[in-house]
């Protein structure tokens, strides 16, 4: 009778879906986390098309091989549910796979010849973009300008963005073409940097970079096709089955949709738009979660602040080591009531909001905002995000718990911003970043993600980073903060359930259960039970979307059952 169990299971599942009695695909003799607390290891799984259908032990799940059965022999390896990514910008990403790297370079004179080198064998007038630099890994860590390229670039527009997005270094031909002097004004929520002469260094912050956006010519159609390509392989190589795409314009919509036509969509999407643009979905009758379970849109995107690395993100006392400002609102918020008006509206046409918050002030101005929607449309189920929430008060953490919003943050910022966050807010007030443990102590939700480009795609490092809060640079063995450290099965959850939860998507992915959708992750160790510091180095060794192999490290799906 033992041997029946799972195939009862299996045609109570699926019989009109799947009326087939043999499983498409089976994992077998490995260390499976299902992410359900009822059952959280089983050592197989038996998968119909894009379902899983049975999970058990080897010798339950193995009646249900049959002549077309793919069976992975998994000899003890953990395996875990997709990775969800709960904040890229998968277009940006794999744009900047093919562009100048500039993410660790170590020093002005290796940024400069970097670019040299990209640029000579550039096409003349083809702008040069990307890069994701880091001016705090310098020493000093001034910031670059456009005179440190200008003369190796003379014949292509540069327009090379820190790794946070929110600051970009121009050089003097891209600053011409998008009409940038001496006597350009600040735009409201944005900041050209300027010499002691008045004269501009190409440093342009936040809503300074509009002017320079405006003039790069858009991607093609099929540049956007073959940089969502080279992101999915990406993607794949990482364990990730599911993103959350917070830049996902209309062209980028389109292309998704003809990958999704031609059966080539090997990351499921839910594809944001800005905040601003709400009408354009309401108006069409579109809600949150409009779509099929590999693509969807509902989601609406707006920005508070910006970042604290461009000492743009919004507090309420100066930065330490810049005490004439306390970071700048984005425009978005110029005024407030801008902001509260398009939440508001957003809200009752029945879309999600997610609100782009690094600094303390920008943060308790969008739950704020929150509140008094929630106070004055009723309760639901809307799940208000705030995206990164990477610097908060005490005061402040209760109320994700209280208003019931999802914290979506990104874990590998702290061992990335833990380097230098010190000298920016002070020994006092940095202990409210990345507050992963008293955000979770008060009951509430984490989703995690990347911010890829900003940071990799990579859950294995995120996981390491929330593990172990040890800074890149190695100065932080023990953890910056560790008092917020959480345990790897807490960070793993983020990432699947928490992640799935933030999307409307917890009934059909995140856990590996009979009828949810068939995503999963073969890792080489057993992030789950080996030390913390060696989490980083396991590696993904298969990835399965939608039932299917799409990505195979050593060809571990042809091994033999036997």
């Amino acid at each position: 009778m033992r041997n029946l169990f799972p195939l009862f299971i299996l045609m109570t599942i699926s019989p009109l879906a799947h009326p087939q009695e043999h499983a498409d695909l089976i994992l077998i003799n490995g260390r499976i986390w299902t992410a359900n607390p009822a059952r959280p290891e089983v050592e197989a799984i038996a998968c119909i098309g894009e379902k899983i259908v049975a999970i058990g032990r080897t010798e339950d799940i193995s009646p249900l091989q049959g002549p077309g059965t793919l069976v992975v022999n998994l000899r003890g390896r953990r395996v875990v549910p997709g990775f969800n990514d709960a904040h890229v910008h998968f277009l940006s990403g794999g744009e900047n796979l093919g562009s100048v790297q500039l993410r660790d370079a170590s020093s002005e004179e290796e940024f400069r010849a970097r670019i040299k080198t990209f640029a000579a064998k550039t096409p003349k007038g083809r702008w040069i973009t990307g890069g994701d630099w880091d001016h705090e890994r310098w020493n000093p860590a001034r910031l670059p300008t456009r005179a440190l390229i200008d003369d190796v670039t003379p014949d292509n527009p540069v327009y090379v963005n820190r790794l946070d997005g929110h600051m970009c270094l121009a050089n003097s031909v891209a600053l011409q073409r998008a009409g940038i002097t001496r006597t350009t004004p600040d735009p409201p929520g944005g900041t050209i940097v300027r010499d002691e002469r008045g004269d501009p260094t190409g440093i342009l912050k936040d809503a300074a970079m509009d002017a320079v956006d405006r003039v790069i010519p858009d991607p093609t159609h099929d540049e956007i096709i073959e940089a969502l390509k080279a992101a999915m392989k990406y993607a794949a190589e990482h364990g990730v089955t599911s993103v959350q795409d917070m830049s996902a314009s209309p062209p980028v919509l389109q292309a998704y949709q003809e990958l999704l036509a031609d059966s080539e969509l090997t990351v499921r999407v839910y594809a944001f738009q800005p905040l601003a643009t709400w009408k354009r979905l309401s108006s069409v009758g579109i809600r949150a979660g409009f779509g099929n379970t590999i693509l969807k849109i509902g989601g609406l995107k707006g920005f508070a602040d910006g970042s604290l690395g461009s000492t743009t993100a919004y507090f309420f006392q100066p930065y330490a080591d810049a005490p004439t400002t306390s970071g700048l609102p984005n425009e978005e918020m110029i005024p407030e009531s801008r902001m509260a008006e398009n939440i508001r509206e957003a809200d009752s046409a029945g879309l999600q909001v997610a609100i782009h918050a690094i600094g303390d002030r920008a943060n308790w101005t969008i739950l704020g905002m929150y509140e008094n929607v929630i106070r004055n449309h009723g309760q639901r189920d809307r799940r208000f995000r705030i995206e990164h929430a990477q610097h908060l008060r005490t005061s402040e953490v209760g109320e994700f718990r209280h208003l019931h919003v999802i914290a979506s943050m990104q874990p590998y910022h702290a061992i990335d911003d833990g380097r230098w966050a010190d000298k920016r807010l002070g020994p006092d007030r940095v202990r409210g970043s990345y507050v992963f443990r008293s955000l979770l102590d008060s009951g509430a939700t984490l989703a995690f993600g990347s911010d890829w480009p900003v940071a990799p795609m990579d859950p294995i490092m995120g996981i390491y980073a929330a593990v172990t809060r040890s800074t890149l640079d190695g100065k932080r063995p023990d953890g910056w903060i560790p008092e917020q450290k959480i345990t790897a099965a807490e960070a793993l959850t983020a990432f699947t359930m928490g992640s799935a939860f933030a999307s409307f998507d917890e009934k059909v992915k995140g856990s590996l259960e009979p009828g949810k959708l068939a995503d999963l992750a073969v890792l080489s160790d057993d992030i789950l039970t080996i030390p913390p510091q060696r989490i980083r180095d396991v590696e993904v060794m298969m990835t399965i979307f939608n039932g299917r192999i799409v990505f195979d490290r050593d060809s571990l799906g042809r091994h033999s059952p036997r």
